[in-house]
């Protein structure tokens, strides 16, 4: 970890705590010690379970995602590299380190850094097209509960909205006219070398030509003979966001708190979409303040410090911890490869 990282990685993590004690000293009192005598282990245990599961249903869509482009990528492998994506995420605005973590991962399984770039922007798609049907389902199941949400919590959505709808319009634009948009991030990348003259950026130059024609050639195949990769991959997106949701409905039990599984699920979509927003590093803060804003509505005002707490500490330290891990094997395996080849087995399965 460099230093750029590190001041990354503590202010997001003193924004989170600071915080998240604000949130405490206003909420807990003497009714919140007699709420947790009802507090129930086994329920944040399965929490924890399923909050790790949902990281396989994210090694999954990574696996199905690059099949489609014909390349084998294990489910172990693809799990290894979420993980070592959790830290960059959980330090980043918007949490977009973990991009270029997936990508440089894919790359060193094989694939071509073109269409390795192609699976991970297919991702964030899928995130947008998954999260915004939930979204629109959440509204017609609840529609009268929205009308007690905060402002500033429906004004971000509706940003995070339009940079999802944004995304998906500049990658059918990309699609369709490919030459058009090559030009385009050529003369930014051109510009950019000028700018900040650098070997590093003067290779990527080099290579941003030929891998450019790579990207969208992958876009394009995905929308035509790799459909099916790209159905798998929404099958996994929407187990994957279920089970993120579906932690809180547990830690609420755990508290001894009904589950509320509508309303929850209601909540965490909001999050969600509002922490794609590059506000603060790993969305520390804001998620903290938007989750007591929301809950506050359902569960009683004593409580909601404690299951905030307890919520970031599976949805956010969690990563933190298991990012660094991932990100010591992944380390691990590089330093006893050597230098970036493919392996045997990383072979196309099949022409694209």
């Amino acid at each position: 970890m460099d230093r750029t990282q590190r001041r990354w990685a503590w202010l997001s993590i003193s924004f989170s705590l600071v915080v998240l004690a604000i949130v405490l000293f206003l909420t807990v009192d003497r009714t919140t010690i007699e709420l947790l005598l009802d507090f129930n282990p086994l329920y944040l245990g399965l929490a924890l379970l399923l909050r790790t599961f949902s990281l396989v249903f994210w090694a999954y869509r990574i696996t199905e995602l690059s099949k489609a482009l014909h390349y084998r990528v294990g489910a172990f492998y693809a799990f290894l590299v979420v993980t070592a994506n959790l830290f960059a995420g959980a330090i980043t605005p918007g949490q977009a380190g973990g991009e270029p973590v997936r990508i440089h991962g894919l790359y060193r399984k094989g694939l071509k850094i073109g269409d390795a770039t192609a699976v991970v922007l297919m991702e964030r798609v899928l995130d947008g097209v998954v999260l915004s049907l939930m979204g629109v389902i959440a509204m017609l199941a609840l529609g009268s509960l929205w009308l007690a949400l905060p402002p500033w919590i429906i004004a971000g959505m509706g940003i995070a909205w339009a940079f999802m709808v944004g995304l998906i319009l500049v990658l059918a634009l990309a699609v369709r006219h490919p030459a058009k948009v090559k030009v385009l991030v050529m003369r930014i990348l051109v510009w950019a070398e000028r700018r900040f003259p650098g070997e590093r950026l003067r290779k990527m130059v080099a290579g941003a030509e030929r891998e450019t024609d790579v990207l969208f050639s992958s876009l394009l195949y995905y929308t035509s003979e790799g459909r099916r990769g790209l159905i798998m991959g929404g099958i996994c997106t929407a187990a994957f966001w279920s089970s993120e949701f579906l932690v809180a409905s547990l830690i609420l039990v755990a508290l001894g708190q009904p589950p509320f599984v509508a309303e929850s699920f209601l909540f965490q979509l909001i999050i969600a979409i509002v922490m794609m927003v590059p506000l603060t590093p790993g969305s520390s803060g804001v998620a903290e303040v938007a989750a007591a804003s929301l809950y506050a509505l359902i569960v009683p005002s004593s409580i909601v410090g404690v299951f905030v707490l307890l919520w970031r500490a599976l949805l956010y330290y969690y990563n933190i911890v298991v990012g660094v891990l991932g990100s010591l094997w992944v380390v691990r395996r590089e330093i006893a490869r050597g230098p970036c080849e493919p392996e045997p087995e990383q072979v196309l399965i099949g022409p694209k």
